[in-house]
């Protein structure tokens, strides 16, 4: 319908390498300001697969589900190919409690969003993806996709959404540093290397540095469009 009506689409949480076959490549910034339909991944798709069930059971269930090293190695391709154009958490906080349902009541979905950028590091000092990758594909390409105004790049006159990280740095999750209020992450036990955040500015304001210091700085998005 998309290529039909030649109307843009985004595709979210693509799992498969039977569903990358689907998409054109887009390797550059360039090429992704040209190219209509464009797809997501999702940082617990490209971290875990199948044999992490063992270990997390009922906490890894999200949907769609995690799949297996084969597909989880075709959306690595995927992304550094530039048929994955962006990826994105999809953060859904559920209660210890309530994952620990039985399978099927047990809700879907993982609390992401603190993890999210040193999981992708600790992926890039593995190998599978460049530092500059993880940039691209979380911040450049997001705002590319959706035309965000002044945010993206570190550029002058654009908002500072910034963080520090230590490149160099092993970082062990445990439940007491989790700061959801949901209480647990996937992550816990976990040791993540190169990515570890010592500092988080959102609009040019520092509202973290190892402790939180401001919660009130966020804006409102505004479009190119």
């Amino acid at each position: 319908m998309a290529k039909k009506h030649r109307t843009r689409l985004h595709v979210l949480h693509i799992t498969t390498a039977d569903e990358l076959a689907l998409f054109d490549a887009a390797p550059t910034l360039e090429a992704l300001r040209q190219k209509t339909i464009t797809a997501e991944a999702c940082v617990h798709h490209l971290f875990f697969n199948y044999d992490d069930y063992e270990m997390l059971g009922h906490k890894l269930k999200c949907n769609p589900s995690v799949k297996s090293s084969f597909h989880q190695e075709a959306l690595w391709r995927g992304v550094n190919e530039g048929i994955i154009d962006v990826i994105a958490t999809d953060h859904a906080p559920h209660l210890l409690e309530e994952k620990q349902n039985d399978y099927f009541a047990a809700p879907s979905g993982l609390p992401l969003v603190q993890h999210a950028l040193p999981a992708l590091l600790d992926m890039s000092s593995r190998g599978i993806f460049t530092p500059e990758m993880v940039v691209r594909k979380t911040s450049h390409a997001v705002a590319e996709r959706f035309q965000l105004k002044d945010r993206g790049y570190i550029r002058e006159g654009y908002w500072a959404d910034l963080v520090v990280i230590d490149p160099f740095s092993h970082q062990q999750i445990i439940r007491e540093d989790v700061a959801y209020k949901c209480g647990w992450s996937p992550f816990e036990g976990r040791i993540l290397s190169g990515g570890a955040v010592d500092m988080t500015l959102v609009n040019g304001h520092v509202i973290w540095n190892g402790r939180t210091i401001q919660q009130k700085y966020g804006l409102p998005l505004e479009f190119c469009r």
